[in-house]
């Protein structure tokens, strides 16, 4: 007789009936690639986003990138980003050819250290590119206020943060440039997709541009390119699926809210270990990264994560610390550098956190880190 526990998934989409039916018409439609489906999804998110031009892609990744070339950022310019982020931020900054300059991030809310953004600037700096962590964001007001003294571009790695507030204004209503991720694992989904949000019609058209191969029509209807321009366009099949999850996107956040304050409510008390901020109103939590005192409690998180999934529990890590990559070696970075980065890439442990979990889920996950702890 099987004895083993359901598994509770780290990450799982909500997809109801009525998407996959959505998703059935566009297939039948013949019409799958970008058509009048993305434009609906664009639309609507722009009116999620305070009327701002905004436009979908194939990924969040590819929002960077394009958001960087729309800034004209390229070779010999250089980009301040926290070490604590996920890779494609590092990634696309080299990929266009700049540098990016690390700085250290908080302990606890994991946000970019805005007072060494600013030692590090330099003649090259062209732009800051912060990524919001659940549960606090960025200081928005400090952070525009320091691009503005040095005339830089901001680019906002909102990827995990849909949903959240700055005071009375949804990240992504208001500041430079925005993008935000749809992967499965976000708090809603496109399958794959992302979306940049831009400030004028004007970015909006260097972004059509960009998406598609570079090219622009001709008055007789024939095409050129004068940029090299990436395929990044979205399908109507995914975007289908977007514009069924937006309108449920304030409910997937309440639940997840609530599921979150029960993580508050009972997780179990460890001397050393740093739980995420909980202080901010109006916060979508699309992940719930716990600090582990792994050397203090004689294990290792390898050790802990086997022994949690073995009692049915999948659980993740977020993030590495760019630095200490071979490609952030690469770049002359070295281990030290970011005590605060390392630390987190070192001892977190990202617990189970989506819409189809319930509140006995979350105490299943505290009471068996619990056992396994012995504690």
């Amino acid at each position: 007789m099987n004895t083993t526990p359901p598994m509770i998934n780290f990450a799982q989409p909500c997809l109801d009936d009525a998407t996959i039916q959505d998703v059935a018409d566009v297939l039948r439609s013949n019409w799958i690639t970008s058509g009048p489906r993305t434009v609906a999804l664009e639309q609507a998110l722009s009116t999620s986003f305070g009327g701002r031009p905004t436009r979908m892609l194939t990924s969040a990744t590819a929002a960077m990138e394009v958001a960087l070339d729309v800034c004209g950022i390229g070779p010999g310019d250089e980009v301040i980003t926290s070490a604590q982020s996920f890779f494609s931020t590092m990634n696309m900054i080299v990929k266009v050819g700049a540098r990016p300059v690390f700085v250290d991030c908080e302990l606890a809310s994991r946000n970019i250290l805005l007072q060494q953004v600013e030692t590090a600037i330099t003649p090259q700096t062209k732009a800051i590119m912060p990524t919001h962590f659940p549960g606090a964001l960025v200081d928005m007001d400090a952070l525009l206020a320091l691009a503005k003294k040095h005339g830089l571009r901001v680019i906002e790695d909102a990827a995990l943060v849909q949903g959240s507030y700055w005071k009375d204004q949804a990240i992504g209503s208001f500041g430079d440039i925005a993008t935000f991720s749809f992967h499965p694992n976000k708090n809603m989904t496109t399958i794959e997709g992302g979306a940049i949000v831009v400030n004028t019609e004007q970015e909006a058209k260097q972004v059509d541009i960009l998406r598609f191969h570079g090219i622009t029509r001709l008055a007789d209807d024939t095409r050129d390119v004068v940029t090299a321009g990436g395929k990044f366009n979205l399908s109507d099949v995914s975007a289908a699926i977007g514009l069924r999850q937006l309108p449920q996107l304030d409910s997937f956040l309440q639940k997840r809210q609530s599921l979150v304050q029960r993580y508050f409510q009972n997780f179990p008390k460890i001397p050393g270990a740093v739980l995420p901020p909980n202080d901010m109103p109006r916060q979508s939590w699309n992940m719930f990264c716990v600090l582990f005192p792994f050397a203090d409690l004689k294990t290792s998180r390898k050790e802990l994560r086997d022994a949690l999934r073995q009692h049915g529990i999948a659980t993740g890590v977020s993030y590495e610390a760019l630095h200490t990559t071979t490609l952030g070696r690469s770049l002359g970075y070295s281990e030290g550098q970011f005590p605060n980065a390392e630390r987190i890439a070192n001892e977190t442990l990202t617990l189970p956190l989506h819409v189809n979990m319930t509140l006995e889920d979350v105490d299943r996950v505290c009471e068996t880190v619990k056992t396994v702890l012995g504690l």
